[in-house]
């Protein structure tokens, strides 16, 4: 892996992510109203996310956060003639879930583009579903290098799939800016590394761990845990005995909290750092009052520090949704924004209505979209992969996440 330098860090403060609230009215399968759009042509937005499960609480946050660019879209009736609508389907978190949900979203000929998913592991097993349907995919939150760039990725960079973009940006750059952070900055210099063993956990571990090393710091044990237990503590006796003055995890929430609190019950008052997967309210609530001091990194810049935000986090807010936006919201809504975009470009490229071959115009669209969206500006390099290269280190305070750095990688 190349060498990276930190650039352009801000320190702030900042609340952790706000919980507002409501919903718009729900169809049985899980679509939603949208509102009143242009009328005449119907463009359906799948939604592939964790609705239910461990992870729902990131996947409603993406479901919602599409449903108002929706919304938002045919109040303006920013496509003439075009009513967009959401069809959403719970992947539960699971590969084999979400590639059926792939083939469901296939075969409704109505859909032009789907947001999600939110794991690593099902976007992989969505993406050649999606790719010889010629049908555009934008992830809000998958980090995994491969999915855009191959599996060679750190020695030869190969685009396997043109359908597939992202406004997350990669754990290429997520675990080499959390190494600086806990190496430069906490000035910690010896880490134990667990992770999950799945695509998302194991790949930012390994992208963490060469870059840590690779400034000076020292691996004093490594692990790995099974996703399904919540009883760590044989694991947490390790990281006591190996002397380690931090942890690093690769995995999510669900069992980074537990993973968390049994550490320092047995006697390791150390913090524990993760990526994206676990910067989540629910985090805090599975760690307890130990996880003061843990620490996250998640993709982009806060959303409610962005003056580009502020419509969005108001607009949310009012629509009434019962559940947070939670860590991709801001990113979910600019994904689906980006197909909204890209429709739109096929459509007045077209005399004002959809050619025959709409999917495979709106790929090929998607490549040149760029707007100045509720995260920053959206646009996609040669490999579909975000021109947004920014992310924020957050720590356990008070209850809640708060910022304490901001920046981007370059080199």
């Amino acid at each position: 892996m190349r060498q990276r330098s930190l650039i352009a860090i801000t320190a702030a403060l900042a609340a952790g992510a706000l919980t507002l609230t409501a919903c718009g009215s729900r169809d049985d399968d899980g679509g939603s109203d949208s509102g009143n759009g242009g009328g005449g042509t119907t463009v359906v937005i799948g939604v592939d996310a964790p609705l239910t499960g461990d992870l729902s609480a990131l996947g409603l946050g993406i479901k919602n956060s599409v449903d108002l660019a929706a919304k938002t879209a045919n109040k303006e009736k920013h496509v003439e003639g075009i009513t967009f609508k959401v069809e959403a389907l719970d992947d539960q978190g699971q590969a084999s879930v979400g590639q059926q949900n792939a083939t469901k979203l296939v075969a409704n000929k109505d859909v032009l583009g789907v947001v999600g998913p939110l794991n690593s592991s099902v976007g992989e097993s969505m993406q050649k579903v999606f790719d010889t349907a010629k049908l555009v995919e934008v992830s809000p939150a998958n980090t995994n290098p491969a999915l855009s760039q191959g599996v060679d990725w750190q020695t030869k960079k190969v685009r396997p799939y043109k359908s597939y973009f992202r406004t997350a940006t990669t754990d290429a750059i997520q675990g080499p800016f959390a190494a600086q952070y806990v190496y430069n900055d906490a000035k910690k210099k010896k880490v134990f590394v667990i992770d999950d063993k799945k695509t998302y956990g194991a790949g930012l571990a390994a992208t963490f761990t060469e870059e840590f090393k690779k400034l000076g710091g020292k691996v004093v044990g490594t692990e790995h845990i099974n996703p399904e237990s919540k009883d760590f503590s044989a694991v947490a006796t390790k990281v006591k005995n190996a002397g380690a003055d931090v942890v690093y995890y690769g995995g999510e929430y669900p069992q980074a909290g537990p993973l968390s609190k049994q550490i320092k019950e047995a006697g390791a008052k150390i913090p524990l750092v993760g990526g994206d997967g676990i910067y989540s309210a629910d985090f805090i609530k599975l760690s307890g009052a130990g996880g003061t001091g843990d620490l996250a990194t998640s993709v982009g810049a806060p959303v409610e520090e962005l003056p580009s935000a502020k419509e969005f986090v108001a607009n949310y807010k009012n629509a009434g949704y019962k559940e947070a936006y939670e860590a991709y919201g801001g990113y979910s809504y600019d994904s689906a924004w980006a197909i909204i975009e890209a429709v739109k470009k096929v459509v007045e490229d077209n005399d004002g209505k959809l050619p025959d071959d709409a999917r495979a115009k709106v790929v090929d669209a998607m490549q040149n979209v760029s707007f100045d969206g509720v995260t920053g500006k959206v646009s996609f390099d040669e490999f579909g992969d975000a021109t947004n290269k920014q992310l924020t280190v957050y720590s356990v305070k008070d209850g809640a996440w708060g910022t304490v750095k901001s920046g981007t990688f370059t080199g």
